[in-house]
This record gives structure tokens, C-alpha cells and sequence, in this order.
């Protein structure tokens, strides 16, 4: 007697339509003939408005992948990734960087700052080229920059701060547009424990204050009970 196929496990995350961030059946190769190796391998992953999300496993797992195709800064090899409603995967090179621009917050491991500008300016330049230069986005520019500890320098530029400054400024500068998707690689690598501490909390205050679906890459373990879910990527596989 022929049974019927078990239904396929739901994808881990929130239920259908809610998510701001859904990637769909995402699977990534790199390199080419005898040394390609997938980096992401039928990724499955929804992340729901003001919900943290960490996403731990051993160094190349595939996590910075992860980051990467999340936010459209790389194209999958096959699946789909929606953002606000979106398949970046069906857009042009100049659309993703429209659409990255209007809903989504990106937190580099290494901060990536513009060598010509203070601290301020990292942030008011983010918002200049998201037409969104105004009086009240002045306001919070200075509050993030207050937050992070950051206002007695906010008039430095980058060869005058430490490597943890420097975080700490990129981390104020993905903040403050207040996006609809907060992707963050290892917001603690270049902090002390008590700063470390500070940040990830002020991370998970803005992820629910703003309704932000936020996914923060970590091998900081120490920093996991601030997140609403623990994920372990294992050889390109989430689990």
C-alpha cells in the first residue's frame, strides 16, 4: 500500500507572510570545476519584524555567506531571498543597491569607514545617500553616536580612533536610518567584555523598538542570551 510523502518541514523562522527577511531554498557555490565548494546549501530562514536572531558555527561555515546573500551584496546560486516584500534575486545590480539602501542596515566585521570623514559624518553621508538628510535624522545621528559611547569623538576621523571606536561608529551608522533588516557579522570581535555587553543590548533595544528583523553573526557565546533564537550554520546547512 502506497503512502503519501510526509510534508516538508517548515522553514525555521516565522509564519508565511510576516517575515521581513525570507530566504527560501538558498544554496551558494564558489570557485568553479574542481574547486567549487558550496558555501550555503539550501539555506532556509525567515526573520519576523523586532526579532534578534544569532547565528553561530565554526569559522567558515559559510556564515559571512549567509550575510552577504541576505543583503544582496551577493547573488545565490538557486532560491530566492525576499526583503520588505522583495526578491532581490529578480532585481539589477542598480535596484538591489536602491532597495539595500532604503531597508537595509549592514554591521561589517571590519567597520569600513571613510577615511575623510569624522564619525558624524560616516552617518550623516549614509543618510544623505538615502535622500533622507534631515533635522530629525541629524537628532538621531547624535543620539546612536551618545549610545555607543562615541560623542566626545564624533569630530575625529578613523586614523584617530581605536579599532573599537571604529566598531563602534559602524555600528551607529547602520542604525541610524532605523532599517527594516539589521544584518550584523561580529559586532564584539574588536570590543572588551563590558563594551560588548553594552552594544548587543543596545543592537537588541533597536531591534525591538523599530520593529527590525535582525540577523547578528557571533562567535561570542557569551552574548547569545540576548537573542530570541540561536541558529548553528554547519557546513553551509542551518540549523
Amino acid at each position: 500500500m502506497n503512502h503519501p510523502a510526509p510534508a516538508p518541514a517548515p522553514a525555521p523562522g516565522c509564519p508565511q507572510g510576516t517575515a521581513v527577511l525570507r530566504l527560501t531554498g538558498v544554496t551558494l557555490h564558489l570557485g568553479r570545476d574542481q574547486q567549487q565548494v558550496t558555501a550555503l546549501d539550501a539555506v532556509d530562514l525567515a526573520v519576523a519584524p523586532g526579532e534578534l536572531v544569532a547565528v553561530t558555527g565554526p569559522s567558515g561555515s559559510g556564515k559571512s555567506s549567509l550575510l552577504a546573500v541576505a543583503g544582496g551584496l551577493q547573488s545565490p546560486t538557486r532560491g530566492t531571498v525576499h526583503v520588505a516584500g522583495t526578491d532581490l534575486t529578480t532585481l539589477k545590480e542598480h535596484q538591489r543597491t536602491a532597495h539595500r539602501r532604503r531597508h537595509i542596515g549592514y554591521v561589517f566585521q571590519h567597520a569600513n569607514l571613510f577615511a575623510s570623514l569624522t564619525a558624524r559624518e560616516q552617518l550623516l553621508l549614509t543618510a544623505h545617500a538615502a535622500g533622507r538628510l534631515d533635522a530629525a535624522t541629524r537628532r538621531r545621528a547624535d543620539e546612536l553616536l551618545e549610545a555607543v559611547g562615541m560623542s566626545a569623538r564624533a569630530g575625529h576621523c578613523p586614523d584617530r580612533l581605536s579599532g573599537g571606536e571604529r566598531q563602534r561608529v559602524g555600528i551607529a551608522r547602520a542604525l541610524v536610518l532605523a532599517p527594516e533588516v539589521l544584518l550584523v557579522d561580529e559586532p564584539t570581535s574588536a570590543l572588551d567584555r563590558a563594551r560588548a555587553r553594552d552594544i548587543v543590548g543596545l543592537l537588541a533595544q533597536q531591534t525591538r523598538a523599530h520593529r527590525t528583523a535582525t540577523v547578528m553573526v557571533t562567535h561570542d557565546h557569551e552574548i547569545l542570551d540576548t537573542a530570541d533564537r540561536v541558529l548553528t550554520l554547519r557546513d553551509g546547512r542551518l540549523t
